[in-house]
């Protein structure tokens, strides 16, 4: 490292001159200037080698104290992510200015720390440090994260009474916070106060409606901009495509090519995800083909979205085709081929490309054991999944989540060893989510466990944040299990609570068109043609040996209606339109939301 500095002229014997060097200490030693200094950080704030260098010659020549100085050695600092370095220096400025305040809360920003920046800049108010726009924005940044309303409004309120309650980015970040936190009315009176609704902020406010699932407000700030670039179209597609809305998100992308917007590797991410989730295996391979056509970067978070694509649309050798001519794979190429290798029911092959991804020294992540811990699931390898599971910690220095100990009580639970899967519940560390209880329910139903299964249900029936999918799945326990009274209490539950129960949906992709189905469904154009294949098949199936599992259909009603009920669900209409609407020998990829009934899984091994 080189360091520039000055020298001081040799004194002579002129009195004068000698007067006006004492500032100076001795005449010929050395000195660093302030600016040049400061200019030696910014070359060198990527080393912190160098970067301490300059700190002990800051402190050597006593510049260490000055604001400008101390700014940028803590901002250096912050960079490096040596934040103790930089609060140790902060600490020791004397009076410390409001840049000084807002290195060191950007930095706490910068690396995660919210709860710490948010601490700093409330001591800043407190010495009546006067904040500026950058660190009022800063300190929201790091509210919204932590939903921290409270401190949000504070800073809301110190916003109003310094006068900085029209800047943009204070407003921009207003919003965010006010909607991330669920306080919708805000939000909008922040919105509607802006100066200026360009763009930018359009989209954060379409994107905090769409967090908060009111989505046709959402699509309503869309409409109502004048301009609209790639950024606010992605935006949109992604919130439709994350609220479930995948068929919209899909008219949204044509609707974006027929205005000339060019969609960039983000917007193509969340396209791939909407075919993903509605099996559209054709306009999935068609986007690769023009992304390919178009020369445009295909990354790691785009080769991530192929892989999932081609895996949940059913083509599990076209997806490791892509893998495999990857010359760079990462570790989220392959947390995707492992999982999709994992749904695939070819959980030895997932295990396998784990071991190739350690033996090729890619560190694997928290997302790599929940697949590479399903895969084991579903192959039923419980010796090889606990190898796993223990080397998290101990070989990885990965800290198991509640979500991988919920893998091993599904595998436990797939395999029948439910008392083991139950004491394993007892005694992890984490509290056990409704994930875990639900799949360890489902466990004990279908091997017929009714002890250990109504000790879950108590558990799972106290659990405080239940969603629609685990009250369906206890109401189904129950019911299942012939109490019809209890099944009932739990979806007058359901209906107090205001809880609706998610349909069941499955939807076919024929001639690169998507149809959806839903049970007994008489919405389709087709549906007098649909019916009477439905028909047909039925009667040949009765004719190889179906049976309908009339216990699976879980009401209180006889076996006649039950029967009926399970010939009308919507995987069979969608295979049925997928039979008159192809032609023969053509695969047919049917996707559902919710997990296939065993009568349906019979007949349609049957109908293949």
């Amino acid at each position: 490292m080189i360091i520039s500095i000055s020298t001081v002229p040799t004194a002579t014997a002129n009195s004068h001159n000698s007067s006006s060097s004492n500032s100076h200490s001795n005449s010929n030693q050395p000195f660093i200037h302030r600016n040049t200094l400061i200019s030696n950080l910014r070359n060198n704030r990527h080393n912190l080698k160098h970067v301490e260098s300059i700190h002990a010659q800051a402190i050597k020549t006593r510049t260490q104290q000055d604001p400008f100085v101390a700014f940028e050695l803590v901002r250096s600092y912050c960079n490096l992510n040596s934040i103790h370095h930089a609060t140790k220096l902060f600490h020791s400025t004397q009076n410390p200015n409001v840049y000084l305040y807002t290195s060191l809360i950007d930095g706490f920003v910068s690396l995660g720390l919210y709860t710490r920046a948010i601490h700093l800049y409330c001591e800043m108010t407190r010495n009546h440090v006067l904040g500026d726009s950058y660190v009022v924005t800063s300190v929201l940044k790091a509210c919204v994260p932590q939903r921290a309303l409270g401190n949000g409004r504070e800073v809301h309120g110190q916003v109003l009474k310094s006068g900085l309650g029209l800047d943009r980015s204070i407003l921009l970040k207003l919003v965010e916070l006010y909607g991330k936190c669920g306080e919708m009315e805000d939000a909008w009176k922040v919105f509607d106060k802006m100066p200026e609704r360009d763009v930018v902020a359009c989209t954060v406010m379409m994107d905090v409606c769409f967090d908060s699932g009111m989505v046709e407000e959402a699509v309503g700030v869309f409409n109502g901009m004048e301009a609209r670039d790639t950024v606010c179209w992605t935006a949109v597609i992604d919130g439709l495509v994350r609220n479930g809305e995948f068929n919209r998100g899909l008219e949204m992308f044509r609707e974006m090519q027929v205005n000339g917007v060019e969609p960039n590797e983000v917007t193509f991410v969340c396209v791939l995800s909407a075919c993903s989730q509605l099996g559209a295996l054709e306009l999935g391979r068609w986007i690769h083909l023009y992304m390919l056509k178009r020369g445009i970067e295909v990354n790691q978070f785009v080769v991530g979205a192929l892989i999932n694509m081609f895996s949940r649309c059913g083509d599990i050798d076209e997806a490791w085709e892509l893998f495999d001519g990857m010359k760079v794979k990462d570790v989220c190429a392959y947390n995707s081929m492992i999982g999709g290798l994992a749904l695939h029911g070819k959980s030895v092959e997932a295990v396998e490309v784990f071991k190739e991804m350690l033996e090729h020294g890619i560190r694997p992540n928290s997302i790599t054991f929940v697949e590479v811990l399903n895969a084991c699931s579903h192959g039923g390898l419980v010796e090889r999944g606990f190898e796993m599971f223990e080397s998290m910690e101990k070989v990885h220095g990965i800290e198991p989540q509640v979500e991988h100990y919920g893998c091993m009580v599904d595998i436990l639970g797939r395999v029948g060893r439910l008392e083991e899967a139950y004491s394993f519940i007892g005694r992890i560390g984490v509290h056990a989510d409704d994930k875990m209880l639900c799949s360890l329910l489902s466990a004990c139903k279908i091997h017929r466990n009714r002890e250990i299964g109504e000790k879950v249900a108590k558990l799972l029936s106290e659990y405080s944040r239940i969603d629609s999918g685990s009250y369906i799945m206890l109401s189904n326990f129950y019911a299942s299990m012939g109490k019809w009274d209890s099944a009932a209490e739990v979806r007058e539950k359901m209906e107090k609570g205001g809880i609706l129960k998610e349909p069941g949906c499955s939807s076919i992709e024929v001639n690169n068109a998507i149809h959806e189905f839903l049970s007994g469904d008489l919405r389709h154009p087709d549906r007098k043609r649909i019916y009477k294949k439905l028909a047909e098949l039925n009667h040949l199936t009765k004719l190889e040996g179906y049976s309908p599992e009339t216990e699976v259909a879980l009401h209180d009603i006889d076996d006649k209606q039950k029967e009926l009920a399970l010939t009308i669900h919507s995987e069979r209409l969608a295979i049925c339109y997928g039979l008159i609407s192809t032609e023969a020998c053509t695969t047919l990829r049917v996707v559902k939301n919710l997990r296939i009934c065993d009568d349906c899984h019979a007949i349609i091994k049957l109908i293949a």
